[in-house]
């Protein structure tokens, strides 16, 4: 079961938020550090959290089309 953690963006509804994790790596050739970013879709069952909020999310079944992802309780 995979856990990441990112920030959020956007709150879509009720139950779903957009997160994103930024990655940040040196270039194997050139040593120049390169930044990823990447989103994800998340289920919310509790509270919902704030935009610009840092959140823990676990890997699930897929809950739709885009989100596999459950916000973790704490």
């Amino acid at each position: 079961m995979k856990t990441c953690q990112g920030t959020v963006v956007k709150i879509i509804d009720k139950k779903t938020i957009k997160v994103k994790i930024v990655r940040i790596w040196s270039h194997p050739v050139y040593k120049k550090r390169v930044t990823r970013s990447k989103y994800y879709l998340v289920h919310v069952l509790g509270k919902q959290p704030e935009v610009g909020q840092k959140v823990n999310f676990i890997e699930t079944k897929p809950i739709s089309k885009l989100k596999k992802w459950v916000l973790e309780d704490k």
